[in-house]
């Protein structure tokens, strides 16, 4: 089930006896299980009928005993699972029916005015098992994706716009490449901007790097365009700054952002639809980039993207131990990195 159709059923009071949320991104996890837990009861029901279990600290019996009372003055009860990877689920089969079978028999038959979620994060949950399937037939089960590193200037643009703001496509691509896909960190770094940026303010390039303590000169969009213009003193400029800072600017993202980089370029390269349009839809990024990208291909020829993806992943293999000296600093590897990509 999509998040949005989640999300309106829940705001509809259309509930469902279980929920699985399960994934690798724990944003929209805790987005749903959220608003279960602050909104499906008032002040006055939660007192009795809602119950908060962790994984770690509970076992499947007292979830299920728990599950199987009747609300008190209220027309349902919740009951929040969290960190329910933790939990020992027992296994399909013979080996573990004390646990599978009551388990089973729930989920088949589940108490329709008892709303149970289980937030099982950082993870998928095994599909393959018989409670999965139990779980599909009477509740919903949703699975929250990571985010494609090439699309999280695309959200990060969405969230700020239902907040009722505008942000430039360079700044939100800023942020982008400088956060990750790391959604809950995005969304606390883009609450804390709003508090400093005026309601209904685009937000720009200046606001992201005055309030996220990202560099103005010395960041990776910055490297990628000194790149593309063959700039070498501003490009050994910013690797200097980012060889003296390396806490906030740790290797594994500068690899991350360049393979990405390149990934582009060499798409440029081999784009059959050159119109602007199609060359936004096949990179992935907002029309107002593909000239850079343009350019960019024209000063690197497919062969030299080739080379520099190489290099790419010869850097990543030594950031992490193989073929490199055991006291190489990364500030090393990535001066020598930028050397063969310039050069």
């Amino acid at each position: 089930m999509d998040i949005n159709d989640l999300i309106k059923d829940l705001k509809n009071r259309k509930f469902k006896p279980v929920y699985l949320l399960h994934g690798e991104e724990s944003y929209y996890i805790d987005k749903v299980s959220n608003f279960i837990e602050e909104n499906v009861l008032n002040d006055a029901e939660k007192g009795f009928n809602q119950s908060i279990f962790y994984g770690k600290d509970s076992d499947i019996m007292s979830i299920l005993n728990a599950a199987k009372r009747y609300p008190m003055m209220s027309e349902y009860q919740v009951i929040l699972v969290k960190e329910a990877q933790e939990l020992k689920w027992g296994k399909d089969g013979d080996d573990d029916k004390k646990l599978a079978d009551p388990l089973l028999s729930y989920f088949e038959n589940p108490l329709q005015s008892t709303i149970l979620v289980f937030c099982f994060r950082n993870g998928k949950f095994d599909k393959r098992k018989k409670t999965y399937k139990a779980i599909e037939k009477t509740g919903i089960v949703f699975e929250s994706a990571t985010l494609n590193d090439n699309k999280v200037s695309a959200w990060i643009e969405s969230f700020v716009h239902q907040k009722g703001y505008k942000i430039q496509p360079q700044a939100s691509v800023l942020m982008a490449e400088y956060l990750g896909n790391d959604l809950s960190k995005v969304s606390n770094e883009l609450e804390k901007l709003m508090l400093n940026v005026k309601a209904g303010q685009e937000i720009n390039t200046d606001d992201v790097q005055n309030n996220i303590g990202i560099s103005k000169e010395y960041n990776v969009f910055e490297l990628q365009n000194a790149i593309a213009r063959k700039d070498a003193f501003k490009a050994n400029q910013i690797i200097n700054y980012f060889a003296e800072n390396p806490k906030n600017n740790p290797i594994f993202l500068l690899l991350g952002n360049l393979n990405s980089y390149f990934g582009k370029i060499l798409k440029v390269h081999y784009a059959t639809d050159r119109s602007p349009q199609g060359l936004a839809r096949e990179l992935g990024v907002s029309p107002y980039f593909v000239k850079d990208f343009e350019n960019a291909a024209r000063s690197h020829s497919k062969e030299k993207v080739f080379r520099i993806i190489s290099y790419l992943r010869e850097c990543d293999m030594k950031s992490k131990g193989v073929d490199a000296s055991a006291n190489t600093e990364q500030g090393e590897l990535m001066k020598e990195l930028l050397f063969k990509i310039i050069h």
